[in-house]
């Protein structure tokens, strides 16, 4: 057993993992994945043990994920996605108590607000935390569609069967984001993208791209083929080597040459799609005496980029625009073909996570001291802005320091919820398998239940708020944020916690009992898209 972060080698194709916000821990081909015929006879021959890294576990945990032996599947991910579960939990939890507002300052962190006063340190402490769940939660969608896509590759899978998958998966997720919006508001509100709609959306998109990037990069390497030959073409000993010149298979050095570019091309769409949140903002990023003006276009296209609220039928609620977070997915897709070109050590993908964690932090430290891809230009006009008025307001107070707009996100928000991402992804990965499993399980369970958990613990924080809200409740200092006249809620710190950690104990035996049921079905059955 592989027990420190640096025993054995990451190779790619042993874990075929589909991570998305959705359990992806249907990977019951894993164990046909990994004794494929196109492996060498040496590399079939490694045991189990020898062939388990970059913190992987075999999948007959007792808590029952599907249950193919043979095989092992990196648990890292899984594991920041547990996190990101209770993190996102807690941020519903202050909307189910009513507990404070919703925001860092007295305002949702959003595109035109202006702040003027911060919330409470606790508020504003729970609300950065849950700055990383979306990010974080499209950038591994974004990841496991690679995973996703090599391994049916493996499988025999068409490019229109692997579009197929992505679309009903992209249906399902929508749907059930529309009945639970339905059921929550009563009827009132049916498209309710609270982050669901802007995943399916996201997934099915970034998951043809994938597919189209799979015909071009072979079709680059072909052609450059013409005028990068075989190395096998140069030997001058080799009987046939002008054939191998000019052979179907294109040649090692042509084929790393369009990994590269369609890895610059990933990189240089990942850029666009982040600033166009800049470029696309009404004001530019700037707070304007007279406020924000609406954003022009039809509802439909407004829907795309920017938050659309209205109770006009059929009911609209939507904080997450899909095509303002694909950014997060198409970044997840690249690094994705980076972990699976080659085999890796733990210790090595480690230290890469770490880099790119540094590398965003200096990122986000930039947009601060140079004051460039921010949405929230002249909008801190807090006591300690007045305070300062001569200096850059983002520097002037730790708070003001970490304020970073998230709807849409800018620039600053994805440095620095990425650089949140990649420093969790460097922790769990050197962390050894042994430790995560008997230590950190609660976050296994969760985080491959993800959207069994999701929906569930919705219902589970509202009905058990609403019960304490409507029994030890007071008026609040700020509006209902579902209604008229001011709030009801509870902000005794120690309710609001034992909230949340009675939630999240339920939530652990549920999503076991659902792991365990899902283990039975079939790797197309609907049940495995929760």
């Amino acid at each position: 057993m592989a027990s420190t972060a640096s025993s054995a080698p990451l190779h790619p194709d042993d874990h075929p993992q589909e991570t998305a916000f959705e359990d992806i821990g249907d990977n019951d081909d894993a164990s046909e994945i990994t004794t494929s015929s196109y492996e060498s006879p040496a590399r079939r021959a490694l045991s189990d043990i020898e062939r388990r890294s970059y913190g992987s576990v075999q999948r007959s945990l007792s808590f029952k994920l599907p249950p193919a032996t043979a095989s092992a599947r990196a648990i890292a991910p899984d594991l920041v996605r547990g996190l990101l579960m209770a993190f996102m939990a807690i941020d519903h939890n202050t909307m189910a108590l009513g507990a404070w507002q919703h925001g860092t300052g007295r305002v949702t962190e959003e595109d035109g607000a202006v702040v003027h006063q911060w919330n409470y340190r606790i508020a504003y402490a729970m609300r950065t935390l849950a700055h990383f769940c979306a990010p974080g939660f499209t950038f591994l969608l974004g990841m496991g569609i690679v995973y996703f896509g090599r391994s049916r590759t493996k499988l025999g899978w068409s490019a229109s069967r692997m579009v197929r998958h992505f679309l009903v998966r992209a249906v399902v997720l929508t749907l059930v984001s529309m009945a639970m919006g339905g059921i929550i508001t009563r009827g009132a509100v049916w498209v309710f993208n609270i982050i669901l709609i802007a995943l399916a959306v996201d997934y099915f998109l970034v998951g043809v791209l994938w597919v189209g990037l799979s015909y071009t990069e072979l079709a680059l390497a072909t052609v450059l083929s013409r005028w990068i030959p075989n190395e096998e073409a140069e030997a001058p000993l080799l009987v046939n080597n002008r054939d191998a010149r000019f052979s179907e298979k294109p040649s090692s050095r042509a084929e790393s040459i369009s990994w590269m570019f369609h890895n610059m091309v990933l990189l240089v769409l990942t850029t666009v799609t982040i600033w166009w949140n800049m470029w696309m903002s009404p004001t530019h990023g700037y707070c304007l005496a007279e406020g924000a003006p609406e954003p022009k276009g039809s509802l439909f296209l407004r829907f795309w980029f920017y938050q659309v609220m209205t109770m006009r039928f059929p009911g609209i609620v939507s904080g997450f625009p899909p095509l303002a977070w694909i950014s997060f997915a198409i970044l997840g897709v690249l690094y994705g073909r980076l972990i699976l070109r080659r085999s890796w050590s733990a210790t090595t993908v480690a230290c890469a996570n770490l880099a790119a964690a540094l590398a965003f932090s200096v990122l986000f430290v930039l947009t601060r001291v140079l004051r460039f891809g921010n949405l929230s230009e002249n909008c801190l006009q807090t006591s300690d802005q007045l305070a300062h008025p001569q200096t850059n307001p983002y520097l002037v107070s730790v708070a003001s320091f970490f304020y970073v707009v998230k709807y849409p996100p800018d620039v600053a928000f994805f440095a620095f919820t990425l650089a949140g991402t990649f420093l969790l992804l460097a922790i769990f990965t050197a962390v050894p398998t042994s430790f995560a499993t008997r230590y950190f399980r609660v976050l296994l369970v969760f985080g491959t239940s993800a959207l069994f958990f999701y929906v569930a613990h919705m219902f589970l924080l509202f009905a058990f708020g609403g019960i304490l809200v409507a029994f030890f409740g007071h008026e609040t200092d700020f509006k209902d944020p579902m209604g008229e006249g001011p709030g009801k809620g509870i902000d005794n710190v120690w309710v609001f916690f034992a909230n949340w950690v009675a939630v999240l104990f339920v939530l652990y035996f549920a999503c076991k009992r659902y792991s365990a049921f899902k283990s039975t079905k079939g790797p197309d059955s609907i049940w495995k898209f929760f």
